[in-house]
C-alpha cells in the first residue's frame, strides 16, 4: 500500500479540495496568475495547512498530475496493455483542462510523469522478457504521441477506435 492510499481521510480531503480548486482555477485564468491565496479561498483551506502539504502551487500541480496518472495507468484493462480508451475519453471530456495544462511551462514535466506511470504499468502487463522495460518505455512514448496526434486532429475518432489502433501497434 502506498503512502497516498494509507493517508488519513482528513489529509486526503484537504489534498482533494486543493487539487479541485487548482483544476477549477486553471480553467478560469492562466496558471501564472493563480496565487496560493486564490487556492486557499477556493478550497476553504488555511495557509498553514496548504504549506503542511505542498511547498508551492507548482508542487500542488505536480502532485495532482502524479496522482491522476498513477490512478489512470492502473485502471483494469481486460486483455489490453494500457487503458487507452479510458485516457482518451477523459481527455475528450476534459478538453478545456487539457488545453490549459498543455499551455503551462510544466507541460513537458507533466508528460514525463504520465509517460513514466504508463511505462511502469505497461511493463507489469507484458510477458516477462529481457526487453520488457524498453518495450514498455517505447509503448508509453507511442501512446502519448498518439494522444497528441489525436488531439491535434480534433479528436475525430472515438476513444475506442484509438484504443484499438494502439493495441494493433502493440501486437504487430
Amino acid at each position: 500500500m502506498s503512502g497516498k492510499e494509507s493517508e488519513d481521510p482528513r489529509v486526503r480531503r484537504t489534498r482533494d479540495a486543493l487539487g479541485d480548486a487548482l483544476i477549477a482555477l486553471v480553467q478560469e485564468k492562466p496558471f501564472e496568475s493563480i496565487t496560493v491565496q486564490d487556492l486557499l479561498d477556493r478550497a476553504g483551506v488555511g495557509r498553514s495547512t496548504f504549506y503542511a502539504h505542498f511547498s508551492d502551487k507548482d508542487d500542488l500541480l505536480l502532485s495532482d498530475v502524479d496522482d491522476f496518472f498513477r490512478h489512470m495507468s492502473e485502471l483494469p484493462v481486460e486483455g489490453r496493455v494500457a487503458p487507452v480508451r479510458e485516457l482518451f475519453a477523459h481527455v475528450a471530456e476534459a478538453r478545456p483542462l487539457y488545453d490549459a495544462l498543455q499551455a503551462l511551462d510544466r507541460a513537458g514535466e507533466m508528460l514525463e510523469i504520465a509517460r513514466g506511470h504508463f511505462a511502469r504499468s505497461i511493463a507489469s502487463r507484458l510477458p516477462d522478457s529481457e526487453g520488457r522495460a524498453a518495450t514498455a518505455e517505447a509503448l508509453a512514448g507511442a501512446l502519448f504521441s498518439l494522444l497528441a496526434f489525436w488531439v491535434r486532429r480534433g479528436m475525430r475518432e472515438p476513444p475506442a477506435e484509438m484504443d484499438a489502433l494502439f493495441h494493433k501497434l502493440v501486437h504487430s
